[in-house]
């Protein structure tokens, strides 16, 4: 069993997956159960199936037997680099008070990707999957969200689909210059370097500037950004400049679970938002129609329905989820008020559920 599990490690390991403890265990159950299987058993091998057991003492004498390595034992936050982002804290701390920035100058933007016809296990998947000549949907976007560290100054998101000019674009006469969303398209749905720059000087710079000018704030800002490909690390230089105001910080390799604010809750809770919505909307339309729920997925629901969604869960994310979110890497602008934590998402879950 050690030996099969081995060459699936190895594999794992050569294609650059991270591999957690918990998994490893899994599979070599997996293995066990298998090789039991394929041999021929007495009656005394009854309970052979239960003698193995993954445990923690297994596990540790396996690695140190084997000497595999990169093993992340409690998921995407035991691989960070702690030392960086202590060091980060400081360095992002004496800018702060250099520059005397205050939380509505300061902003954070993350990119992650959207299944925006849900995941597989969901009822509405698996009714898609039965009709005749209807491909499971699996449609994937991405986006970049971005906030202020006051919670009170949302960008216009930037959005990436496969598609430049979708069908339900034309039957529903959508001007993309007029949608929530800046709109970009590639064959692999990914923000690259040049959609990134772009969003920046067309969408960013000026929502920013008009901000400060409303608000009579001085005319300087900070970007927060990750060392993500689509970033380019000289992004300040492609800055058109009327927006020279703008300057961008990076933040260190593996520490996104520590310091990158939007990764705080707020995608999460914005995925649970657009979730929320979708659930009603189909509630709805089956409750006040005469549609079924197999007819509206496969005639009614399109990407333009998905993109009013997004519209409302981006604005459904409140200013105290966005505030808090800085508590790691910005104690001092967050209000004493959302220091008791993150406003309660277990009611979105239950009307979710209650709604599925």
């Amino acid at each position: 069993m050690e030996k099969l599990l081995m060459v699936w490690v190895t594999e794992k390991q050569l294609k650059g997956d991270t591999l957690i403890q918990g998994i490893i265990w899994e599979k070599a159950r997996a293995i066990y159960c298998d090789l039991l299987n394929q041999t021929p058993r007495t009656s005394t091998d009854e309970a052979s199936e239960d003698s193995f057991k993954a445990s923690r003492g297994w596990f540790d004498n396996f690695r140190k037997r084997t000497g595999i390595h990169s093993v992340v034992r409690h998921g995407k936050a035991a691989s960070s680099d702690v030392k960086a982002a202590e060091d980060y804290l400081k360095t992002f701390s004496e800018l702060i008070e250099a520059n005397g920035y205050i939380p509505q100058q300061v902003f954070n933007c993350d990119e992650t990707g959207l299944f925006w016809k849900m995941p597989n296990r969901t009822y509405i998947t698996a009714e898609e999957k039965i009709m005749p000549g209807h491909k499971p949907m699996k449609d994937r976007l991405t986006f970049a969200l971005c906030a202020s560290a006051s919670g009170d100054c949302k960008i216009k998101p930037l959005l990436v689909y496969h598609s430049e000019n979708p069908r339900a674009f034309k039957s529903h006469k959508i001007l993309k210059e007029k949608l929530q969303v800046m709109w970009r398209a590639n064959p692999k749905a990914w923000v690259t370097r040049q959609f990134f720059v772009q969003w920046v000087n067309l969408v960013f710079g000026p929502s920013v500037k008009k901000y400060l000018q409303e608000n009579n704030l001085p005319m300087q800002a900070l970007l927060v950004l990750d060392n993500a490909p689509a970033h380019p690390p000289n992004l300040e230089d492609d800055i058109l400049e009327e927006f020279k105001f703008i300057k961008v910080l990076y933040r260190p390799p593996n520490t996104t679970p520590i310091l990158q604010p939007m990764d705080q809750q707020v995608i999460s809770n914005f995925k649970k938002l657009y979730t929320k919505h979708l659930f009603r909307r189909c509630f709805e339309v089956t409750e006040n129609t005469n549609l079924t729920l197999r007819e509206y997925w496969k005639d009614h629901f399109n990407i333009v329905v998905c993109l009013r969604m997004i519209d409302q869960a981006w604005l459904s994310v409140t200013t105290r989820t966005l505030t808090s979110a800085w508590k790691k890497l910005w104690p001092e602008s967050v209000a004493e008020r959302t220091f008791e934590g993150f406003e309660p998402e277990v009611p979105v879950e239950e009307e979710i559920v209650s709604l599925g």
